[in-house]
C-alpha cells in the first residue's frame, strides 16, 4: 500500500527549503549544536541559581569577573601575569648561571619593595637587602630563623626567647616549634595595639627579638612601630615588622595624605621586614619578600653544606628549587602597575574600606573594633551573635574571616569590593536582622563551632581538634 503525502505537507516542505536555501549549508549544519550548548548553558545557569538564589549568584558572578587583582584570566593585569609566569615556568633561581634573567628577576622584585619601605632614605642606613619567598609565613619563618642565629652570633643566646602580641600572625608560633624559641605572648591594649610596657616587662638576657604590625591580620591596626623600635635598640635585641597586608598599601595611603604612622626601615630598630606581593602587589600566590636592614644579619638566613658528595651547596631560602615563573611573574607585575598604578589602586581600596566602616557603625546592632589604620575592618556585636551574622552572609554569597578575642569577624577591602559596597552593607544589615528576629545556628554554618571552642577550658584540647579535622582533610 503506497503512502500518499499529503498536499499541505508537500508545501511546507517547498517554502521551508526555499527558506533555508538562504542560509550557508555549515550554518545549517552547525546551529543545533550551537543551540544544544545554549541550552546545556542556561541549564546550568538555572540549577546555580535554584541553588544558591539569584543574589548569591550574582555577586559570585561580579567578584569572579573582577577578581582579586581586576580582570578576568584572558585579559587585563592577570593575562600579563599569566603569561610572565608561563613564559619562565621551566626556570628555577637555585641555577643562578643557567637562568640569569629569573635571578635578576628577583633581584629586581626585592629593591622595588624596599625602596616604598625606606631603604633610600638616610635613616635606613643604606643597606637593605633581602630575597623573594614563598608567602608571608616563610617571609616570617627566615626573619625569626636569621634574628636567632644572629643573636647567637652577637650575643651568644642559646636558648632563645620572643615575645609577640597576641594579635600577632601565627606564622610565629609555627617558626617557634620549627626552630625551638620559647614564645611569650602579651596581651594589647585597650586599642588593640601591641602593649609596649607589657612587651617591655617580658624581655630577659635570652630574649632575641620582638614583633609588631602594619596592621595587624585580625583588626587591620597598627602596632606602636617606632615606641617598639626604640625598645629593640634600647635592649640590642631584633625588631621584625609584619608588612605582609600593609607593605603594598601603606606607603601609598600616606603619600595620599592618609595618617599613617612610621612603620618602615627610617624606625630605629626595625632589623627584618615581612612584605607579600601576592597581596595588594597584586603578584601571582606565592610571591612575598623578606628585607633586612643589612647583610650581616641576613647572612644567617642561609644555609651551606661544604662536605655534600653532591657537590658544594647554598640556599638562600627554605626550599632550595624555586619556580621562577612567580619571580617572573611578581616582577611584570611590578613593572605593569608602577608607582601610579598602585596609588590609584590604594586611592580606590581606601575610599571604599571608609565607606564600609561608616556603614558598618551606622548599624545599631554592631561595633567596629579599635580604629582601623587600612583597609581591614573588624566588627563584633553585644546583641546578635556575630558568627550566626557570618553565616548569614555566607549564604548569601560573601566570605568573611571569623575572629577570636573578642568574637568577631573582618572584612579584608580590596579591588573586588570597590564596585559592591553598597550591596555588602544591605546583605549586611539584612543578616544582622535575620539572625536578630531568628537566633539560632544556620544549617551548615559554622557559629557552632566558633562558639563551641570559645567555650572550652582546655586549649590543648581545641588544638587536638584542630590537628584531628587537618589531618581528615589531607
Amino acid at each position: 500500500m503506497d503512502f500518499q503525502i499529503p498536499p499541505w505537507l508537500n508545501q511546507y516542505r517547498a517554502s521551508a527549503n526555499s527558506y533555508l536555501l538562504q542560509f550557508d549549508p555549515l550554518t545549517l549544519l552547525i546551529a543545533p549544536f550551537i543551540s544544544l550548548l545554549l541550552a546545556r548553558i542556561l541549564q546550568s545557569i538555572f540549577l546555580v541559581i535554584h541553588e544558591k538564589g539569584l543574589k548569591a549568584t550574582i555577586i559570585s558572578f561580579v567578584m569572579s569577573s573582577i577578581n582579586y587583582i581586576g580582570g578576568n584570566e584572558n585579559e587585563g593585569h592577570f593575562s600579563l601575569i599569566n603569561e610572565a609566569c608561563s613564559m619562565f615556568a621551566h626556570t628555577n633561581p637555585l641555577h643562578l648561571s643557567v637562568f640569569p634573567s629569573v635571578v635578576r628577576f628577583e633581584a629586581e622584585v626585592v629593591a622595588m619593595t624596599a625602596a616604598i619601605l625606606g631603604s633610600k632614605e638616610k635613616a635606613s642606613g643604606g643597606q637593605i637587602c633581602g630575597n623573594m619567598t614563598s608567602g608571608g609565613t616563610e617571609s616570617i619563618l627566615l626573619a625569626v630563623k636569621s634574628s636567632r642565629d644572629y643573636m647567637q652570633a652577637k650575643k651568644g643566646i642559646t636558648k632563645p626567647e620572643m615575645i609577640i602580641p597576641v594579635s600577632a600572625h601565627s606564622a610565629y608560633d609555627k617558626a617557634a616549634q620549627y626552630f625551638k624559641i620559647k614564645l611569650w605572648r602579651v596581651p594589647v591594649d585597650k586599642e588593640f595595639r601591641a602593649d609596649v610596657k607589657a612587651i617591655k616587662q617580658h624581655i630577659n638576657k635570652n630574649t632575641i627579638m620582638i614583633v609588631g604590625s602594619a596592621p595587624g591580620f585580625p583588626h587591620g591596626i597598627i602596632d606602636p612601630i617606632e615606641e617598639l623600635g626604640d625598645l629593640a635598640s634600647s635592649y640590642g635585641i631584633c625588631f621584625h615588622v609584619d608588612l605582609c597586608l600593609g607593605g603594598f598599601v601603606l606607603p601609598f595611603a600616606r603619600k595620599l595624605g592618609y595618617p599613617v604612622p612610621p612603620f618602615d626601615f627610617t624606625v630605629q630598630g626595625v632589623t627584618s621586614i615581612s612584605v607579600d606581593v601576592h597581596k595588594y602587589g597584586l603578584a601571582p600566590k606565592g610571591t612575598s619578600v623578606v628585607l633586612y636592614r643589612n647583610r650581616e644579619i641576613r647572612k644567617h638566613q642561609f644555609v651551606a653544606v661544604s662536605e655534600w658528595t653532591g657537590g658544594l651547596y647554598v640556599s638562600p631560602t627554605i626550599a632550595g628549587s624555586r619556580p621562577g615563573g612567580l619571580l617572573a611573574g611578581a616582577w611584570a607585575a611590578m613593572i605593569s602597575l608602577g608607582f601610579e598604578g598602585y596609588l590609584e589602586n590604594t586611592k580606590e581600596i581606601m575610599e571604599a574600606s571608609k565607606r564600609i566602616q561608616k556603614g558598618i557603625q551606622d548599624i545599631p546592632e554592631l561595633f567596629v573594633i579599635g580604629r582601623p589604620d587600612m583597609s581591614i575592618i573588624a566588627f563584633g556585636s553585644d546583641v546578635v551573635d556575630i558568627f550566626e551574622v557570618n553565616d548569614v552572609l555566607s549564604s548569601k554569597g560573601w566570605h568573611l574571616n571569623a575572629l577570636q578575642r573578642p568574637n568577631s569577624v573582618h572584612i579584608c577591602v580590596t579591588l573586588q569590593h570597590v564596585p559592591v559596597v553598597q550591596i555588602f552593607l544591605k546583605d549586611l544589615i539584612d543578616s544582622v536582622q535575620t539572625v536578630k528576629q531568628n537566633p539560632g545556628p544556620v544549617n551548615g554554618g559554622f557559629a557552632p563551632i566558633y562558639g563551641a571552642a570559645g567555650k572550652m577550658p582546655d586549649r590543648g584540647m581545641v588544638q587536638d581538634l584542630l590537628v584531628e579535622f587537618m589531618d581528615s582533610t589531607c
